[in-house]
């Protein structure tokens, strides 16, 4: 059996869907004995079409995905951006309880991390041209399937904080509306 490990992954998770579960549960899974820490990234960003959710919404819909899916050991931690790349791990050190490892698929992070002496390795990502927060997003404003994308306590939940009307709003809203969605 491997040693306990806590594990970091960080992803803005605008919102929590399929395909971050999968990744949680994957890495859960390898490593049952170990903790698993999600920082919520770019906390203090909502209302904008690229971050519509609130870090406590964000933070309600990965708990309820978590209960939902019987995943225990998952600690999650809004954090707000900091803007200086050179001093953003130090900053997630002091933000988050210890970690060992960093889960990534992002350059940048998996550079800055690893530049800080950490082990850091990509999970697997699932069915990446559906399963993205833009494809998400997008047909959340657009009326179309979104709920088969999300665990189901998180589609119940986007549903109680109008997560459609907020879209299509945002969408009007930022001037040049994004592309359709996707998918």
């Amino acid at each position: 059996m491997s040693p306990p490990v806590r594990g970091l992954l960080i992803g803005r998770f605008q919102p929590f869907h399929a395909g971050h579960l999968a990744v949680v549960r994957e890495i859960r899974s390898t490593r049952p004995e170990s903790e698993l820490i999600l920082g919520i990234g770019s906390a203090q960003e909502s209302y904008t079409w690229k971050n519509p959710f609130t870090a406590g919404e964000r933070l309600e819909m990965i708990l309820r995905a978590l209960v939902e899916a019987k995943i225990p050991g998952v600690l999650p931690v809004p954090l707000p951006d900091i803007q200086r790349h050179a001093q953003w791990v130090r900053y997630v050190e002091s933000m988050v309880p210890p970690f060992d490892l960093v889960h990534t698929n992002n350059p940048l992070t998996r550079l800055l991390f690893e530049q800080a002496h950490y082990r850091v390795d990509a999970p697997h990502e699932v069915d990446r041209e559906l399963l993205q927060g833009e494809v998400v997003r997008g047909r959340l404003a657009e009326d179309r399937d979104w709920a088969s994308l999300v665990p189901s306590d998180v589609a119940r939940y986007l549903r109680e904080v109008g997560a459609p009307a907020r879209l299509k709003l945002l969408r009007s809203g930022d001037g040049a509306p994004p592309p359709r969605a996707p998918g």
